[in-house]
Parts: C-alpha cells; structure tokens; sequence
C-alpha cells in the first residue's frame, strides 16, 4: 500500500482533543442519545489525520463541536481542547467558537448549500474580511481576494469575482470553499467530505491542494470521509469510527495493513471494486438490443452574449437487455445531459433514440409507453421521494400514474418491491424521512422497477452514501439485474462502481466521445490519453484487482493491540 509516511515528527501539535463526548436528549421518554463518546485526537502542524466510517457514526459532529456549531440542546464534553500557537505553546480552549475562522478553518460538505446563490464570490470574501481582518477598504478587500483565489489555484480571479456560485464547476466551488476557510489565516483545517461529489480529476486536483497547503504553510488537515480509499492514499494517520466511538486508531500503514477490529476489515472488504469481477459476455449469440441511440447532440444558448455551449455531440449507445453501460467524465462533460437525452427528460437538436428498434419522439415523453419501459433512478433520494406520502404509496406512484391495477394490487404490488429490495414490508407504512440514505435509495430502486422497466437508468446512485451501504446497493443492483435481465444506463464519477457495475464503458469529454468499448479493455487498456488520466487519478485503493470476497460479519472487537496503532472496544 502506498500510503505517506507521518510527518509529524518535526512540527508541534496544532490540536488536541481528549475525549470528547457528544449527546442530545431524548424525548418523550426515549434515553438520550449519544452522538460521540470519548473520542480523542491530535493534529499536528503539517499532518493530515482522517476520520472515517458510516454515516450517524460521529464524524461531521466532531468538526463541529470543535467550533461549537451543534444545536443548543446538544450537550458537549470534553477533558480537554487545546490549540497550538506559531511558537509552539498550546494553549486550552474555554468556548470553541472563539475559534471559527482564526484558528481553525471549515470547510464544508456541499459548496452548492455552503455558497448562497443569490450572492456573487466577492461579497463572500469581503464579508469575512471585514469580520476576521477588520478590513473594510473595498479595493483592499478585491487584492487580498484575488490573492487568495490565486493560492487556492482559481483560474482567472478577476473573472470569478463577479460570479455566483452557480456560474462555476463543482471543482472551482470547493477550491471557494477552500479559499474562504483560510481568510483568517487558521492553521488548522477542518475539512468535512470535501471531495464526496467531485469526479477523480477533479478530487485529485482538491486534495493536492490541500497537500500543498499543509506543505507550504504547515496546516494541519482533519479529514473526514466516508471514502477509505482517499484516506488511505493522503492521510498520516487515521481514526476509524462507529457509533460514536473510535474503534482503532494509528499510522494508516498500519492500521489497513492489519486491522485489528471486525468492522475495520468490514470497510476494507466493502469498497465497491472487492465485488466479483463482471463476467465477460460470450461474442456468440448477444442479448437483444433494448435501447439504441444515435447521433444524440445537444447544446445550449451562452447567456451575456456568450456563444452557445456545445453539450452532447454526435453521441450513440447500444444497449443490450441484461447488460450494464457506464458513462463517465469530468463534471460539465455532458454524461447528465446525454442522460436526460436518452430517458426523454430533454429534447436532443438531433439525433435518435430507439426502443427496441423503434424510434421514439424527441419531446417529453410522459405517460407514454416509452416511460414504462425506461425509468430512472436520481442521485439524491431524499429529494425525489415524495416526503408527504407513505413508503408504500411512493413505490406504487408509477402505477397509479399509468393506471395500472386496483388501489389494492397496487398496495400488494408495492409490499412485493419493498421486499424485492431486501427491505423489511413494515416500511411501507413509514415515510421517507424515517428511513436512512441507503433504505431511500432502495425504495427508489423498488418505485423504478414497478413497471417492469426493460431499461433502469441510474444518475449517480450511490455517490452520497457511505462505503457498506454503497457496496450492499451495488450488490443489490446487480442481483437484480441477474434475476430480471434489466439492462442498466449508469453515470458515476466513481470508477470502482463503475468497474463493479459496466459491461461497457463511454467516457465523455466536452460533449463528445473519447472512448467507448467493453469495460475491460477501457480499465485494462485505455485507448485515450484522457482515459488515462481518468483512471491515474483514482486513489490506488479503490481500483485494486476486484476480488469475490465479500464483507465478514461484524463481532466483537479484540483485545486492544499494544503498539503504536490502537484498536478499541
């Protein structure tokens, strides 16, 4: 395993937090919860220290008790909290907030929640200039801006000044992010799933800026992750959390190339590329044809006298019953775009898009015939599920849309899916708020399969979950498709899922084509400097050979290990 060695030897730590413990109150009658518990952790000056594990299990709620952004009911305890000065003296820490922005820097989750729209970058950073630096000159304000763009590696500052949030890429959004956490020059950095929603290009040129930083000015860096894979190719040391609590804890060499505790070995055994290889298709006798597209283009109109943008060009699949295409590609090179083409959510300038062998319209096709056989599945669960309607009504939704049954077929049918998906029937009497990211996700699988779809398309389906919950979906997905021979049109900026899921491979670039063949050849021996680049950007972990391992059980943990790496109960 190629992970860095520690550097902390040299430098003085820049954080140290003993035991803390996190807990909200429970309500009527329930005991309260504990959200952290004795959790404990150290930063130094030129250190990179990741917190990984599932979601609920703590990691967002340590970053922010270190800043003391929890909710007031939530009460927090700690031995101790010190920072580390420029000398090298630590000093303890009576109200966190005391820290926000000077000492320590946040860096949030999602830059599209994080920025708001209705305001442009410049006004972003004048307002923290003025509350950090008590910088009030306007032109003082635009310097120091555009210097901090410039180190945070934004490409034409003067441009993005005058930009919202919305006029720029995922990438540019985080590097924002990123430049607005070190405005009141902390040396420390909190950094919350920063790459979580951001293809490989892109999560590599984020996260080498964060080691530059942490090189050049002796930052530390907290990390939290759901992504084992990128804590295992940039961090020094790494805390492995669940329920609250650490459950080991050391150098990253040592920790994931021994674990010592079941569920660390459960994360390692569950990144998506441990799932069985795909098997390779047979040349003789393919599967039908279920879905063909040909010469799809598509652009749109530059707003401010821009020229159009060209969006998909000339691009075409065939997509075969019980087979599995992946589209991938930097953001804004048009997999969405070529997506909505093809499921008819968009109308494309030119091109075709046959139904086993018959051309569709190229306008909305809803309540046709063309909507029953092709569905898609979104990225976001919790925004595409009805929150005002019962789990079973949600996964009948289509059928009632397309009349197909009686109220009480379609109930039945619903509790058919809801188990078809490996969840309990008793869901369908709860709502989609009281189920967790993973079980949204496969009531969504179960609304898109009421209809008995020929063609499932899936838009990112698994990149907001956590690692266990990402593989169990995966496994599903392809169960599913084994049993009833749906063909799946999937785009993801993950590559191991992408490797655990396709058959074939398109791989996109500003709108176009830069290769396309079985996913083998593509992973194996890409044609393309550009495919290339793709897969060289991958942390080494998440494309390992894939192997048919599955996860072990979680059990009891050993006794804790004496060495330097610690696994705890």
């Amino acid at each position: 395993m190629n992970a860095p060695r520690e550097r902390n030897a040299s430098h003085p730590p820049l954080l140290r937090l003993d035991r803390l413990s996190v807990t909200y109150p429970g309500r009527r009658g329930v005991a309260p919860v504990a959200a952290v518990a004795d959790l404990s952790v150290t930063v130094s000056g030129g250190q990179t220290v990741a917190i990984v594990g599932e979601s609920g299990s703590g990691k967002s709620t340590t970053l922010h008790a270190l800043l003391g952004l929890l909710p007031r009911e939530a009460e927090v305890r700690y031995r101790a909290l010190e920072i580390g000065d420029d000398t090298g003296l630590s000093h303890a820490v009576d109200d966190p907030r005391e820290l926000r922005g000077r000492a320590v820097g946040l860096v949030p989750q999602d830059p599209a929640r994080a920025l708001d729209p209705l305001v442009r970058i410049e006004r972003n950073f004048a307002e923290l200039h003025r509350h950090f630096l008590r910088i009030g000159d306007r032109a003082e304000s635009r310097r120091r801006t555009i210097e901090t763009l410039q180190a945070v590696g934004v490409d034409r500052p003067e441009l993005r000044l005058r930009q919202y949030p919305h006029e720029l890429s995922g990438g540019l959004r985080q590097r924002i992010l990123i430049g607005l956490a070190l405005v009141g020059r902390p040396r420390l950095l909190l950094a919350d799933e920063p790459t979580s929603n951001l293809d490989t290009t892109v999560q590599r040129r984020v996260l080498d800026l964060f080691d530059t930083l942490r090189t050049e000015r002796s930052l530390g860096l907290l990390l939290v992750t759901h992504d084992l894979a990128v804590a295992a190719e940039r961090a020094d040391h790494l805390l492995v959390v669940r329920h609250g609590r650490v459950v080991e804890s050391g150098p990253v060499p040592a920790v994931l190339g021994d674990p010592q505790d079941p569920y660390t070995r459960q994360l390692l055994t569950s990144l998506p590329s441990r799932l069985p290889p795909r098997p390779q298709p047979k040349p003789a006798d393919p599967p039908p044809v279920v879905l063909e597209a040909r010469g799809l283009s598509k652009s749109y109109a530059g707003g401010r006298g821009r020229e159009r943008t060209d969006a998909v060009q000339d691009v075409g699949i065939r997509l075969r019953r019980g087979r599995s295409i992946a589209i991938v590609g930097e953001s804004g090179a048009g997999k969405s775009t070529l997506l909505r083409l093809i499921t008819g959510l968009e109308r494309p300038d030119a091109g075709t898009v046959l139904l086993q062998g018959a051309a569709q319209p190229s306008r909305a096709r809803a309540g046709t015939a063309f909507t029953r056989r092709v569905q898609l599945v979104y990225q976001n669960p919790a925004s595409s599920l009805n929150p005002a309607l019962r789990v079973g009504r949600v996964v009948a939704e289509p059928l009632e849309a397309h009349r197909v049954g009686t109220p009480a077929s379609r109930a039945e049918r619903a509790r058919e899916l809801i188990r078809q998906v490996g969840l309990p029937e008793e869901v369908a009497d709860r709502r989609p708020a009281q189920l967790s990211g993973g079980q949204q996700q496969r009531v969504a699988i179960a609304r898109a399969l009421a209809l008995e779809p020929d063609v499932v398309a899936l838009d990112e389906p698994v990149s907001a979950l956590d690692q266990a919950v990402q593989y169990e979906l995966l496994r599903l997905l392809i169960g599913l498709q084994e049993r009833l021979g749906i063909a799946y049109l999937l785009v993801s900026h993950d590559l191991g899922v992408v490797r655990a899921m396709a058959d074939e491979v398109l791989v996109m670039r500003r709108g176009r084509v830069a290769e396309y063949g079985p996913a083998g050849e593509v992973f194996d021996r890409p044609a393309s400097p550009y495919t290339r680049s793709l897969l060289d950007a991958v942390p080494p972990l998440a494309l390992p050979r894939p192997s048919p391992l599955g996860p072990p059980p979680v059990s009891s943990p050993p006794a804790s290990s004496p060495s330097e790496r610690t696994a705890l109960s």
